[in-house]
């Protein structure tokens, strides 16, 4: 029988500007948790899709700017991650384990009228959603930060450092990692983001995204990329807004200008010059700027 590890609650305690109440859906099984702000019938749904190895906290910075617009803010926490369920044997977490629960959480929640909000394993699961007939519709704009499409090549040397450093610990520790990345982080902040992890056992979600990563062309998720790569450049026609985190020695500016003369009708970005891979971090600028644009567009 399957190990399904679930964080304690306790955990999540005293989470430094981040007052919101978890919702959970059952998924296959699994308890799925995410945060869901603002009007249920609000013109917009900002969806808002995390990565590797954060959760919905990261999004704390950008959920009241959105919200304080009208619109609703629905941000959940991948398996693996946050307050959803963990399951225990790493060979669990695949891509098509990752994109499906995530179809299926889209559909159980019926969320219309998506602004779709990605970065890291966010973008490389989250820009595959519209080509699932059932999603197409309900994504009419885009928000991309530090992201891309794993269509079977490495994003370059930056990346795979990282992966071969990734594969060689079983206990990354989180926290540290990202206050590397965002020095300004303050250790409360970088408690909350190991919060969801009380010891290695809880990590397989961890362990196993930057393996999962499309890098060769024969590996699950290429082709869903691909099909991905010619809807954004071919049929999309709503608008899109960018933010990139210029500090990011893995999808930083050369990946993410690739990814824009991909995304039809995508503007030049907005720089962050201070700002690592976890663009978020400077999200409170990023939603304010994206709200911006949308109004004019």
């Amino acid at each position: 029988m399957a190990v399904i590890l679930r964080t304690p609650d306790e955990r999540f305690a005293d989470l430094p500007d981040f007052p919101y109440q978890p919702h959970y859906v059952d998924i296959g099984g699994l308890r799925m948790a995410y945060i869901d702000e603002g009007p249920a019938d609000a013109e917009h749904t900002f969806l808002c899709l995390h990565g590797e190895p954060t959760w919905s906290f990261l999004y704390r910075k950008m959920i009241p700017v959105f919200t304080a617009s009208g619109a609703r803010v629905v941000a959940p926490d991948f398996f693996g991650f946050g307050r959803s369920d963990k399951p225990a044997d790493d060979a669990a977490y695949t891509f098509d384990f990752h994109r499906d629960s995530l179809i299926e959480f889209i559909g159980r929640l019926d969320l219309q009228r998506i602004t779709l909000v990605v970065q890291d394993w966010g973008g490389l699961l989250g820009l595959t959603l519209p080509v699932e007939p059932s999603i197409t519709p309900r994504i009419t704009r885009l928000l991309l930060m530090n992201t891309g499409l794993a269509v079977g090549r490495s994003p370059g040397p930056g990346f795979d450092a990282w992966r071969a450093y990734a594969a060689s610990t079983d206990d990354l520790a989180v926290g540290r990692l990202i206050a590397r990345s965002e020095p300004r982080l303050t250790d409360a902040e970088a408690r909350a983001y190991d919060a969801p992890f009380p010891d290695k056992t809880f990590k397989a979600g961890v362990r196993r995204f930057p393996q999962l990563v499309m890098t060769e062309p024969d590996m699950p998720g290429v082709p869903v990329s691909r099909e991905a790569a010619e809807f954004w450049s071919a049929r999309w026609n709503g608008p899109t807004f960018m933010a990139v985190g210029h500090r990011d020695p893995v999808l930083g500016p050369a990946v993410m200008q690739s990814l824009a003369a991909l995304i039809n009708g995508c503007p030049p970005p907005l720089m962050l010059l201070d700002a690592g891979h976890f663009t978020q971090e400077h999200g409170d600028t990023i939603a304010a700027a994206a709200l911006e644009y949308f109004h004019t567009h």
